[in-house]
């Protein structure tokens, strides 16, 4: 009898490096950039978010990769690849990505805003007479006071450059002797305004174009003003990036709020990754910025365009361009918090899910303020990962504590580019008399929980608000997160051992419903996993979806593949990185994988298994990353009510249908737009506006109807559609 070939699961060459998934990702973006069904100043600000998104990375992933070079680490990556060749393969597909970028920049949006009545104007050739002089004096009365020039000379080594600055290098000679070229350069400062905007041209019909232009080609052409006995040979800007992944010892730290503030100086002046300049730059000016930056030749970036596109960003916000922009999109309230009851006896009445920011976050933050005030309140306990700069939740945290209850917080302080946000918050929170935990060692405290426990008639009771996003108001207007408030026991119960888990180092010897990392989490998903493997194998009902960020973790991924080679129908949505090879013959032809790139950005974990006609269904903050299952403290929850589950399966049913917004993976690794031709459009993202905004209207009419209450106001033009 002969022997069925079994793939090898685990062979690199059925995964994708997550480096390279992650610039696939970013290309996804790009083309939200160059989607020219997308009103004009969305697309700006998609080729911001590009470039942004391409800073972290250096920063982080490919400094992480370059230290690994450092220390001689050659151990490969899930796909095969070593540090060195990751690297290589990066940097020549990064440059593709950025000239795609500037490709879009130069030929597409230049012109579109150019014929919308906005001039960015590329240097002082395209300027007026007017408008030169305007520069000139907007040059002499507000910029040169605050500039820096620096030279370069024997007495005066090469500055420190800081991470992220915009500067402005020139070769110089002096008027009277010689033809010795010297190196001198100006930071472009942050403190200024980077977009100027220029005297408007009104033309003969009476139609106005507005004129702006960049900060540093202001500077660029008067720089001669700074170097007064020196002729400029060549004048151009460039733009460093440097290792900014924190490298704490935690063992050795004794106290780890000290060591992270050490850290975060150190981040300015780490080892340089990427140089930026212009394309046309001066090859001696190159010469002198590679050698005294140590900067090898394919980590040199020649921008054709102004260097560091986020001003995009900046540019978005600029008034009288709302034509050419989305209609905001106002949060609705929940239907069951619209009535004159306070938050926990609509707890009380059953489980409550919040789907942002379709609905509104501010119960999750009236939740916390209502028990900072209430009297039968005993204690809050919360863990915060990233929270907003004015955040309402720490006020409530820190008047909860001065009206006397007990109030426990752990405060991530190794949250990534939030930690100095973070420090400041952890030191006012104990000011105000709260017990501040500062992370755990050796783990990122990623959950999203909060309890409150309330002394009531028939006892104390808890509630619990779990979570898949931040407790940031502002982030909660623009990431698409689920949240879910309940009063059941079981899950009070186990949110207490996950606090007394955070503070106290106890673990509980065992849990009700929770599934918390690294304890676990990842048995938990996989044992699932397996599950349906087996029923696929015996001929009962299979079927997994599951919504996350990112999917890297090989162990996952390959009872992925043994559940795909079982008959086990999975339907992946995961909006970033994805390690996994989708509809490979023998291997994954029953996985479908697709990213959902839209106006808000897809944070929601959402794992749901068939469990043979019994639907087991799921929520947390954990993607399946070997980061998230081992190295973080992570909750991911189930979903028992009913209703909160069918509201829960239709976000994913409705993501599944998604022909606009979706790209889908394919075998070789690229992402398609699927095919629409004859099919109903689906947006995603707008349905779920929709559908809050007439639920809303259909609440409030219900309350008209029976005299009930008052009611926010739906601000949305989407409502319109449902009348």
């Amino acid at each position: 009898m002969a022997v069925q070939n079994v793939p090898d699961f685990l062979n690199p060459q059925n995964y994708v490096n997550r480096e390279l998934s992650w610039i696939e990702f970013n290309h996804r973006v790009l083309e939200e950039a160059r989607d020219k069904t997308l009103p004009l100043f969305e697309r700006l600000k998609f080729l911001s978010i590009t470039s942004s998104n391409l800073d972290e990375f250096f920063m982080v992933r490919v400094a992480s990769l370059k230290d690994q070079v450092h220390a001689k680490y050659t151990k490969p990556d899930i796909a095969g690849l070593t540090p060195e060749e990751q690297l290589d393969k990066i940097s020549k597909r990064a440059h593709k990505l950025v000239n795609v970028q500037y490709s879009t920049y130069n030929r597409s949006l230049l012109p579109a805003l150019s014929q919308n009545g906005l001039n960015i104007l590329d240097g002082y050739e395209d300027l007026t007479e007017e408008q030169a002089e305007y520069a000139d004096r907007y040059f002499k009365e507000n910029v040169y006071p605050v500039l820096t020039p620096m030279a370069v000379d024997p007495s005066r080594p090469f500055p420190l450059v800081r991470n992220k600055s915009l500067n402005i290098a020139a070769l110089l000679k002096k008027k009277t002797k010689g033809k010795e070229l010297e190196f001198a350069m100006v930071q472009v400062p942050s403190v200024l305004p980077r977009i100027i905007e220029l005297p408007v041209t009104v033309h003969e019909d009476g139609k106005e174009t507005h004129n702006v232009i960049l900060l540093e080609e202001i500077i660029e052409k008067n720089i001669p003003s700074l170097f007064l006995n020196y002729d400029i040979i060549a004048a151009h800007p460039f733009r460093i990036m440097r290792n900014a992944d924190l490298t704490i010892d935690e063992d050795e730290a004794n106290d780890l709020l000290e060591e992270i503030q050490k850290q975060l100086k150190r981040r300015q002046w780490g080892e340089v990754i990427r140089l930026e300049i212009e394309e046309k730059i001066d090859k001696r000016l190159l010469k002198i910025l590679k050698k005294e930056l140590a900067v090898s030749s394919e980590d040199i970036f020649e921008i054709n365009g102004p260097l560091d596109l986020t001003f995009l960003m900046k540019m978005y916000g600029m008034p009288g361009f709302d034509h050419l922009k989305n209609q905001p999109h106002t949060p609705q309230p929940a239907p069951e918090l619209m009535n004159e009851d306070d938050i926990f006896t609509n707890i009380r009445k059953g489980d409550i899910l919040l789907h942002h920011p379709y609905e509104t976050f501010d119960p999750v933050v009236e939740f916390v303020r209502t028990a900072a005030k209430d009297p039968q309140v005993l204690a809050i306990k919360q863990t915060l990962y990233r929270v907003s700069g004015h955040s309402p939740i720490i006020a409530a945290l820190a008047e909860a504590a001065e009206n006397g209850k007990q109030v426990s917080v752990l405060v991530e302080l190794k949250a990534r580019f939030d930690e100095e946000n973070n420090i400041i918050w952890a030191k006012k929170l104990e000011k105000a008399g709260c017990h501040v935990i500062y992370g755990l060692l050796g783990l990122k405290t990623h959950s999203k929980i909060t309890l409150v426990v309330r002394r009531e008639e028939d006892g104390i009771r808890r509630y619990v608000h779990l979570g898949t996003g931040n407790y940031n108001d502002s982030t909660a207007k623009l990431y698409t997160d689920c949240g879910m408030f309940t009063c059941n026991p079981l899950y009070g119960e186990d949110a207490t051992a996950v606090f007394n888990m955070l503070s106290g180092y106890s673990e509980p010897l065992s849990w009700n419903c929770l599934a918390v990392a690294p304890l676990r989490l990842r048995e938990t998903m996989l044992r699932r996993i397996r599950r349906e493997k087996e029923n696929a194998e015996k001929g009962r009902k299979a079927h997994i979806i599951a919504k996350m960020n990112s999917l890297c973790d090989k162990e996952i991924i390959a009872a992925l593949y043994e559940a795909s080679c079982a008959g086990v129908t999975i339907q992946l949505i995961i909006r970033g990185i994805c390690c996994l090879r989708a509809g490979a013959p023998g291997l994954s032809e029953n996985i479908s994988v697709r990213s959902i790139v839209g106006n808000f950005l897809e944070h929601s974990r959402i794992f749901y298994f068939e469990n043979n006609g019994a639907p087991k269904l799921f929520m947390g903050s954990a993607d399946w990353m070997p980061r998230n299952l081992d190295k973080r403290v992570e909750i991911v929850f189930p979903v028992e009510s009913e209703e909160v589950k069918e509201k829960v399966m239709h976000i994913l049913e409705v993501q599944l249908a998604d022909n606009v917004k979706a790209h889908i993976l394919q075998p070789d690794g690229s992402y398609e737009k699927p095919d629409r031709r004859g099919k109903t459009q689906v947006n995603s993202q707008n349905q779920f506006c929709k559908e809050a905004a007439r639920s809303a209207v259909m609440e409030r009419k219900k309350a008209d109807t029976i005299g009930r209450g008052t009611f926010i106001p739906v601000e949305s033009q989407e409502v319109e559609d449902w009348k």
